[in-house]
């Protein structure tokens, strides 16, 4: 412990490499396993631990692993108490970044390495031009149907337009279907499915230059449309679309009640060991197939109070080794963050079934994380958004925008 301790106050003050002695990185990390299964990360970070040192003597690498449930909130409460972790894979980065608290891609990776990550992920990963983001794992989304119930309906091909969504709802339900579509905007994850309608006309939730952009007429537009088109005539699931959440439409369509839904590649895994024929296809636009789609990250970041700049790169160029990495996303059914693994998943026909979803993570649309605002303007979203299929969309989308500029305006000067 003393060697440890004596290494990290050498380099917090810059007189000494953190490798002047033995160093320990303290990690936190997500579990992405699922209880039914018993697969745990737990088994994945402490093999990749062991393996680590063996290559490298004179750095211990110790992780704790704690649910989505409280990981984030663990981890802003150990930076609060002014003892970060060195290392924390989470949902969110920007508030540290713009706090100062984080090492930059630049100060972990190669050039060459940090190369190799997907650009529109390092874009998203950047605040002012800087890389603080490590993208850790990703995932897009298409648009899913029971081929089944698309035949027994008498459909004969995947919806394309927002027209023939409601067109093949009317179908489905005409034929007994419990879920024509199933429409989530509970608190659950209203912001993707809000975002990935919203990309079928071209808008979202930010500009060109960052700027939030809730109330544009394209956004009400889609809202007053899914309204009075699927909504109002009784074509989704039968509770509350406001109130329903990602699990429930899920289990619906997993269970072979519902006939059309927004998911991703784990959900496909899933529904084929259900014995359910599911068809993959673009998300549907406003005037036809959207040449857009939802891309999601999860992030992993280095914090610099400790001063283990050195020790933490080398863990992390040995994380994002692409065996190492393939690993994992084999393990939970997840999509690459580098180049490298993209191109090594493309040629494997191991995953072909992933092969549509792979094409389009390099240019998916992600959730403005950069932003530090983006975080309680999401909350706010998965709160309030889904009233915009009852009330008045351009009203509730107005209110969403006041917010949401409050918000950010109350960011960028708390930073200055």
């Amino acid at each position: 412990m003393a060697s440890v301790l004596a290494a990290t106050t050498l380099s917090a003050c810059g007189g000494s490499s953190s490798l002047s002695g033995n160093v320990t990185v303290h990690m936190v990390a997500a579990d992405y396993g699922d209880p039914k299964t018993h697969n745990s990360s737990t088994e994945y970070w402490n093999s990749l631990a062991a393996a680590f040192e063996k290559q490298n003597p004179k750095i211990k690498v110790d992780v704790q692993v704690l649910s989505w449930d409280v990981v984030d909130d663990k981890v802003a409460q150990m930076v609060k108490a002014g003892s970060p972790p060195d290392i924390a894979q989470i949902g969110s980065y920007a508030s540290y970044a713009a706090a100062g608290q984080l090492y930059s891609a630049d100060d972990l990776f190669t050039v060459s390495e940090q190369s190799d990550f997907l650009p529109a992920l390092s874009d998203a990963g950047s605040v002012d031009r800087t890389q603080y983001g490590i993208p850790w794992v990703s995932s897009s989304r298409m648009f899913f149907y029971n081929k089944k119930l698309f035949e027994q309906a008498g459909i004969t091909s995947a919806p394309q337009t927002w027209t023939d969504v409601e067109q093949d709802a009317k179908a489905l339900k005409a034929n007994g279907v419990k879920v024509p579509y199933g429409l989530p905007l509970g608190t659950e994850e209203a912001q993707a499915e809000a975002l990935m309608w919203m990309l079928g006309d071209e808008g979202g939730y930010t500009d060109t230059v960052g700027s939030y952009t809730f109330d544009s007429a394209a956004n009400v537009d889609t809202f007053d449309w899914l309204k009075k088109h699927l909504v109002q005539p009784g074509l989704v699931q039968a509770t509350d679309p406001a109130k329903t959440n990602r699990r429930d439409v899920f289990t619906a369509f997993l269970d072979g009640h519902a006939g059309m839904i927004m998911g991703h590649p784990t959900l496909l895994a899933q529904a084929k060991a259900n014995h359910i024929d599911v068809g993959v296809a673009a998300l549907p636009g406003k005037q036809g197939p959207s040449t857009d789609t939802l891309g999601v990250a999860d992030w992993m970041m280095a914090f610099k109070q400790n001063g283990k700049k050195e020790a933490d790169g080398k863990f992390l160029q040995f994380v994002y080794q692409e065996k190492n990495a393939v690993k994992f996303l084999d393990e939970y059914g997840l999509l690459p963050v580098t180049t490298s693994a993209l191109q090594t998943m493309q040629d494997d026909p191991k995953y072909a079934d992933l092969k549509k979803f792979l094409a389009l993570l390099p240019d998916a649309v992600f959730y403005p994380v950069n932003k530090t605002s983006w975080g309680p303007v999401s909350d706010e979203v998965k709160r309030s958004i889904g009233q915009a299929v009852h009330a008045d969309p351009k009203d509730v989308l107005s209110k969403l925008q006041v917010d949401a500029s409050g918000l950010d305006n109350a960011q960028k000067s708390a930073q200055k």
